[in-house]
């Protein structure tokens, strides 16, 4: 995966969903939904309020199981995971960047981005080399703490947080939605430069069409079904 700390990129399809069905209150969001994504390519998932998005992603990340239906994740499906599996295999194979990037203000960047890495039984002397250079791959400055970054500084934080541990599948919730033009933009350039130079699978749930654009395919979620949209970027 790229030239930071080793990574590796995994063989064949880092994410498959099949088959998926979810019903809440009668009302169906999920009906027989298929997606795969491969390694090093990039996916947007598209599609108006309340059409089910979030629900995918919880399903993608184990948060959510569905009534019927497989999530493969580096190989293996993490819907018949038993809880303490599922949490390893999250922490190995998959990280994920949310709206407003769940960063602990009061440590440092470098700090945010190793605990991921501590959390999951790193070397605390490796996770910081890890860090540091992810960092300064992507742009971070150093601070004293994160809250003196900027809100696109503190995205690509998050994305070096979520790259840390080397994962198979990123997974992005509405990364841009609470920032300007500008830094969205520069951040979602960041985003999507990351599968091809780290070999991770990404998918990102936005409703920023400009966002949606940039990734190599773009699905919209309608009426309980996921469906190829134009306007990928290839």
């Amino acid at each position: 995966m790229g030239d930071v700390g080793g990574f590796r990129a995994p063989d064949g399809d880092a994410l498959s969903a099949e088959g998926l069905r979810y019903e809440v209150a009668g009302r169906l969001l999920l009906d027989d939904v298929d997606l795969q994504v491969p390694a090093g390519r990039s996916v947007a998932v598209v599609g108006p309020s309340g059409s089910g998005k979030s629900t995918l992603l919880g399903c993608l990340l184990g948060l959510v199981r569905p009534s019927a239906g497989s999530v493969r994740v580096a190989g293996k499906d993490i819907v018949r995971m038993r809880r303490r599996s599922l949490e390893r295999h999250r922490s190995r194979h998959m990280g994920v960047v949310f709206q407003f990037g769940e960063l602990l203000p009061e440590l440092t960047p470098v700090e945010n981005v190793a605990l991921a890495a501590l959390l999951s039984g790193g070397k605390p002397d490796v996770a910081y080399a890890r860090a540091a250079r992810l960092l300064e791959d992507l742009g971070v400055p150093d601070a004293a703490s994160t809250a003196r970054l900027s809100g696109g500084e503190r995205q690509r934080t998050a994305v070096a947080r979520a790259l840390i541990n080397e994962p198979a599948v990123l997974l992005a919730d509405e990364p841009t939605g609470a920032l300007d033009t500008s830094t969205r933009d520069n951040v979602a350039s960041t985003l999507f430069d990351v599968p091809h130079r780290w070999g991770c699978a990404l998918v990102v749930v936005t409703h920023d069409e400009t966002v949606a654009r940039r990734a190599d395919e773009c699905l919209e979620l309608t009426d309980a079904k996921l469906k190829r949209r134009d306007g990928g970027a290839g």
